[in-house]
């Protein structure tokens, strides 16, 4: 569980503390890229409470994805095609799904624990 929030937390402090600046002709490559990290951030995250986190897992399917998702963009570039939509659709409807099952489970770990508390 602590290898994804580190991550975010040093990505976090690298992108405010220095004045790096993206090309406009990098800005989709660096918008697929954030959307896959935050994909498998999300993912890693409900792993873990699912009791299912593997590292290994996590770190192959993080670049992966971010390889698969500019290779997608690089070659919608070349193509003519805005292809990298197609990216952001998949990694957008996952990061959602994601979000809403570790709601739900944070929600019945929350009440399940409120119920142990009242019996």
């Amino acid at each position: 569980m602590w290898l994804p929030i580190v991550g975010l937390l040093i990505g976090i402090l690298l992108g405010l503390s220095t004045e790096f600046r993206v090309p406009d002709e990098y800005s989709n490559y660096l918008s697929i890229a954030v959307l896959a990290a935050l994909d498998t951030l999300f993912g890693g995250i409900r792993a873990h409470l699912d009791k299912a986190f593997d590292e290994k897992v996590f770190l192959t399917g993080f670049f992966a994805n971010i390889l698969l998702a500019a290779c997608l963009a690089f070659l919608g570039v070349h193509l003519g095609v805005d292809l990298y939509l197609a990216a952001v659709f998949a990694f957008g409807v996952r990061l959602f799904n994601n979000i809403a099952l570790i709601r739900r489970t944070v929600i019945d770990r929350w009440i399940q624990k409120r119920k142990e508390k009242h019996s």
